[in-house]
């Protein structure tokens, strides 16, 4: 009796650990590999509980979802042999699992290869690059294309191994330590070459602003002094022209030569001397000897 009860329990034990064995679950994010013998017999890529043979069967788990690999900063040569650091990642998933386990097999090797693919296309763009137009981009130089670039080239290496690139990145370039000083003098020397040609462009351009301001005064006082000029001499000129006029009789010409006289001989009396030497020809004499008669 006791016999035939530990056996019904060795059996009903094994039924359990066969039955624990022929179940495992999928996650969302994630592939089952069913494989029997070494060889692949099915993917499961839904979610949820599912069987297999016990003890034959082995599940493997790989990704579904979008992986980050970091690449190390590696060294790589500019157009004009200049050394610089480059550090940069990928995003990558998997997109045909039989395929990847079939070429890869792991998510060690698969970063191995993205490792070498990536590598090789920074070398290869990056050598066609100065390291002027890696340090100091514009639009010609075509740095900014050089993430798509890369990208490009890292996905078309890899086409055959099963997986996506859904994109690559350059997080930053470095200046090797021996050469960064040098580099960043030469920087500094360029700017300030750039600097100065802006400033004597400056001065030139002030200097001529300038010269043409003064040739520009100059013509615009020489043509007042001409037009004050010609406004003086109509001035007189139509002075004269009323004298004429107004003394046009020979009393008449007397009495202005008479009042002339007396306003100089006012001006002339207006300081502490009062002695005035006058020759006899002199109207004013004329006119003292006429007012002493």
């Amino acid at each position: 009796m006791k016999k035939t009860i530990i056996i019904s329990l060795i059996i009903a034990l094994l039924v359990v650990i066969g039955i624990a064995s022929s179940c495992y679950t999928v996650n969302e994010d994630e592939y089952a590999y069913v494989v029997r013998f070494s060889k692949v017999e099915q993917v499961i890529d839904s979610a949820g509980l599912h069987f297999k043979i016990p003890f034959i069967d082995s599940v493997q788990y790989f990704p579904k979802n979008i992986q980050l690999y970091d690449l190390a900063p590696s060294d790589v040569l500019t157009s004009d042999s200049k050394a610089m650091s480059v550090d940069s990642y990928v995003l990558w998933k998997i997109s045909d699992p039989m395929t990847f386990y079939k070429s890869l097999g792991s998510i060690t090797e698969a970063q191995g290869r993205l490792d070498a693919a990536t590598y090789n296309a920074l070398k290869n763009i990056i050598s066609t690059i100065s390291q002027d137009s890696i340090i100091t981009p514009s639009v010609e130089d075509g740095r900014n294309d050089l993430n798509v670039t890369v990208c490009d080239q890292v996905r078309s290496a890899t086409a055959d191994y099963g997986i996506e690139i859904k994109d690559v990145k350059i997080k930053r370039f470095d200046l090797p330590e021996e050469n960064e000083m040098a580099v960043y003098q030469r920087m500094i020397s360029d700017r300030k070459q750039i600097a100065e040609k802006y400033r004597a462009e400056g001065d030139s351009e002030a200097t001529i602003m300038k010269n043409e301001v003064d040739k520009q005064v100059n013509i615009i006082v020489s043509d007042a002094n001409a037009q004050a000029e010609e406004i003086v001499a109509q001035g007189e000129s139509e002075y004269m022209k009323l004298l004429a006029e107004t003394f046009n009789t020979k009393d008449k010409e007397d009495f202005y030569i008479f009042m002339r006289s007396l306003e100089t001989l006012k001006a002339s009396l207006t300081g502490e001397q009062k002695t005035v030497i006058l020759g006899s020809d002199s109207e004013l004499a004329k006119i003292l000897q006429g007012l002493e008669k």
